[in-house]
């Protein structure tokens, strides 16, 4: 094959100089149908009309895909087979080839197994990809690990985001819910990974995968839940290369805030703003999504409760232990039964028509003395062993209070009048104790003398009835009126 210098020599002297094809041809020392050739085409070509003899790849070639089964399963990502571990291996068994013909057998090999992509059509309020992505954040001044949900609109590229502790089928379900109530309706497909929280078990048909609180979330909603082929992750690319570019725009640097709530309610309205220049196509986002609105499935009439509901035992210490976290109840709920509704920032717990809500921990012990006060009003010594956490909850004027008992009265005696005041609270209730204490303390008293006036003067409760009824006086009972019926009389 000629060189291109002498390509343009050749089409040069015929084209422009006018000399025949027969004496460039002898000049050049090349044959007349090359020179022919090369007057049709502009560069050197090469024809070949069968493929090229390769005696030492056709050699080795058997060799090598038995190198590869057999070294296949003893590989791993970063230990993986070579061309110049095989090249080494051929030369060690006596072959003669060349390294560079080694990598090449390899790399036409890996060409040939890749996968070709193709160009997908994303159709307005269609499509809608979901998964996690791990993140750090700052929360509180720590930095901790927390995961990050997302949602991608195909069509219009529109996102939701939102931050967790955990990656688990509450947060799962919980971010669906958050991101159609965000969006006002609901994509006709998702597209997941194999997630836990999704999908049970790869066996017979798509439904058969599902878990239940997933399957309730997909008929609540109406959507068809679509799966990406284990391994693959490409198959949802779209919000895989998004969890990434929102990981680099909106939480670089690592965000701070003090709670996971208030991080993801900044990181959302980032991503909002940041709709309204980002184009997708040659539009700007917002402007694509208002189009693909018209199309989104319309949300229920009321969202799906993602929360979900144990049995709980209640401990004779009125605590009860949720996900390796224990909080404290009302003392009167002990060893009964309870439910949990548990959610991603609080739990609901239902008790004998009762409910109190407490906000869910990772971990550790969530006491609130508050719940024990009936008990402290009758143990002196507990409230004496608990004095600090009690009074940080009751705020002031109680460690007004306190302070001065303990330093009259010393901490066992104070403890005793400190007791018998919670006592006042169960009788009275605390803004009417809380009121009595205050004016007292401005006194410069605080003994229980000086609060009963105070306590006993606050004005009864009175309860709504009926306004036929506004004109019946029900007077009270007397000991006396039954008398008569001890003795068999009558009325």
């Amino acid at each position: 094959m000629l060189r291109m210098d002498q390509v343009h020599v050749i089409r040069h002297k015929v084209l422009v100089e006018g000399q025949s094809i027969r004496r460039v041809a002898r000049d050049m020392g090349v044959s007349r149908n090359s020179v022919r050739k090369y007057l049709k085409v502009s560069e050197p070509v090469r024809v070949e009309t069968k493929p090229r003899a390769r005696p030492a790849l056709e050699k080795v070639a058997p060799r090598i895909d038995e190198l590869l089964k057999e070294w296949g399963p003893r590989t791993t990502a970063k230990q993986r087979i070579t061309g110049s571990r095989v090249h080494r291996q051929l030369v060690e068994e006596g072959y003669e080839v060349g390294v560079t013909t080694v990598r090449g057998y390899l790399r036409e090999k890996k060409r040939q197994r890749a996968e070709v992509y193709i160009p997908l059509v994303h159709r307005p309020g269609e499509e809608g990809q979901i998964d996690f992505f791990d993140v750090t954040v700052e929360e509180g001044g720590e930095f901790r690990r927390a995961w990050k949900f997302v949602i991608r609109l195909m069509y219009s590229g529109r996102d939701f985001a939102w931050l967790y502790d955990r990656c688990d089928k509450l947060s799962f379900l919980d971010g669906h819910v958050r991101a159609f109530e965000h969006f006002g309706g609901v994509p006709r497909r998702t597209i997941y990974d194999n997630l836990s929280a999704a999908v049970t078990r790869r066996v017979g048909a798509v439904k058969d995968w599902l878990t239940d609180r997933f399957k309730a979330l997909a008929s609540h909603y109406l959507f068809e839940p679509c799966f990406a082929r284990p391994g693959e992750g490409h198959d949802k690319g779209g919000v895989e290369g998004r969890g990434k570019g929102i990981r680099l725009q909106h939480l670089t640097p690592i965000p701070r805030g003090q709670t996971l709530h208030e991080i993801s309610e900044a990181l959302l309205e980032a991503i909002d703003q940041q709709a309204v220049h980002r184009a997708s196509r040659n539009e700007a986002v917002r402007e694509r999504f208002r189009e693909e609105f018209e199309y989104l499935r319309p949300l229920p009439e009321r969202p799906f409760d993602s929360r979900r509901v144990d049995l709980v035992s209640i401990s004779r210490k009125a605590l009860v232990r949720i996900e390796g976290a224990t909080y404290s109840v009302p003392e009167h709920w002990h060893s009964l039964q309870a439910k949990a509704h548990v959610g991603v920032e609080d739990i609901r717990i239902i008790c004998r028509g009762e409910e109190l809500i407490v906000a869910r921990q990772r971990q550790g012990r969530e006491i609130k003395y508050r719940h024990y006060l009936r008990q402290l009003s009758r143990k002196p010594q507990a409230v004496r062993q608990v004095a600090p956490e009690l009074i940080a909850e009751l705020g002031e004027p109680y460690g007004q209070l306190w302070k001065a008992l303990a330093t009259t009265h010393g901490e066992r005696d104070g403890a005793r009048v400190l007791a018998k005041i919670l006592g006042a609270i169960l009788d009275h209730g605390e803004e009417a104790v809380a009121k009595a204490l205050s004016a007292a303390l401005s006194a410069g008293r605080h003994d229980l003398l000086a609060l009963a006036p105070s306590v006993h003067c606050q004005p009864t409760m009175t309860t709504a009835v009926p306004k036929a009824l506004t004109g019946f006086v029900v007077e009270a009972g007397r000991a006396a009126d039954y008398d008569v019926l001890l003795v068999g009389g009558e009325e």
